[in-house]
């Protein structure tokens, strides 16, 4: 008997066109031979949707959608409330499978959601998915394992009121360049690099637009990599990627716009360099009470010291995503990966 397995994609993040096309490949990847695939939209407004079929997510054309589906939080339901023309269906879920990328997506918000539904779904809780999208809170967590990660300030939106002392509490442990990011925010938006006292102004104004928190880090100079987690008891974590950036740092539009920009599987470095980053990587998994997935993102400075830079905790499903990559060149397809992760989903509510 098949299963049903609805996929929820879009969201109100800054991540949603990400999201759309994340979902597509998960969708593809999803055997219809197993699975009866329910698509759900949410839109940037955020209005939940049924959608069709995957060509509608392709063309734009899913917001579109007259039928709501909203998920019941009532336990003895395990479905979505399908509404349109004041009338209302049930459909049942056996797993849910978000797609969700930043706020409201993967920081535990929609997982509490799962939660009170008791559907099973894949990918992290609602404590490793709220701690690991604060970049802030997950370094103070990864500050207690001793594993080194760039310096940094914490400073709130509201401390801007005060800018000078805010530069200056900055300046006063950091020196230049530095990074400034939105605590809370994913694929590089908001963030900034700062040269100087003018431009950490400008950056702070920029990341305050996105969070009330924000973290400014000294800058690291070196590579970029990454490293894929998996797992539930046991918990493996795949082979390095290498991210080679075509802007001066890896930012959305470097991501997702570039095509200068590439990943690497399985770059040369050496083995001890390699082994730490995925040690390193599955001890900050289970540091954050991670479960199913996550990628894990490091430096490797010009002294060959690794350095641990973030969590992603719902990373990219796209066709350049280093997620899905890493794993395929461990001999897991994309098709394996998401059965797994399925397998995974129901194993917790066992």
């Amino acid at each position: 008997m098949k299963k049903n397995i609805a996929v929820i994609f879009g969201g109100r993040s800054s991540e949603h066109e990400v999201s759309c096309v994340s979902a597509a490949t998960v969708i593809r990847s999803l055997d219809e031979n197993k699975y009866n695939v329910i698509l759900v939209g949410i839109t940037r407004g955020g209005r939940w949707l049924l959608v069709d079929k995957l060509k509608d997510i392709e063309d734009g054309s899913w917001r579109e959608s007259k039928v709501n589906a909203v998920i019941s939080p009532d336990t003895q339901d395990q479905s979505l409330i399908l509404l349109a023309e004041g009338t209302y269906r049930l459909q049942p879920v056996d797993v849910i499978f978000p797609v969700l990328h930043g706020l409201n997506g993967e920081d535990g918000t929609i997982q509490g959601l799962f939660e009170m539904a008791q559907i099973p779904y894949v990918g992290c809780g609602v404590l490793a998915s709220a701690v690991s999208m604060d970049k802030v809170y997950t370094k103070i967590i990864v500050e207690d394992l001793g594993i080194r990660q760039a310096e940094f300030v914490h400073i709130r939106r509201s401390d801007l009121d005060q800018i000078e002392d805010a530069l200056d509490r900055a300046e006063a442990k950091l020196s230049y360049p530095m990074f400034v990011k939105p605590s809370r925010a994913g694929s590089s938006v908001g963030v900034s690099k700062a040269e100087n006292r003018e431009e950490l102004s400008a950056a702070l104004s920029k990341a305050a637009e996105h969070d009330r928190n924000i973290l400014v880090e000294e800058t690291i100079v070196g590579r970029e990599v990454e490293c894929a987690v998996l797992g539930g008891k046991e918990v493996k974590a795949s082979g390095v990627g290498e991210i080679l950036a075509a802007a001066d740092f890896y930012d959305y539009d470097a991501k997702y716009n570039n095509q200068e920009s590439k990943t690497l599987i399985d770059p040369p470095m050496p083995e001890e360099t390699r082994e730490e980053i995925r040690r390193s990587a599955a001890e900050i998994f289970k540091a954050v009470d991670g479960y199913g997935l996550s990628r894990v993102d490091f430096f490797i400075a010009e002294s060959g010291e690794v350095v641990f830079n973030e969590i992603n905790t719902l990373p990219g499903f796209t066709s350049i995503s280093m997620y899905p990559m890493l794993w395929a060149a461990q001999g897991i397809e994309t098709p394996a990966l998401a059965d797994e992760l399925i397998r995974l989903a129901e194993e917790r509510f066992e």
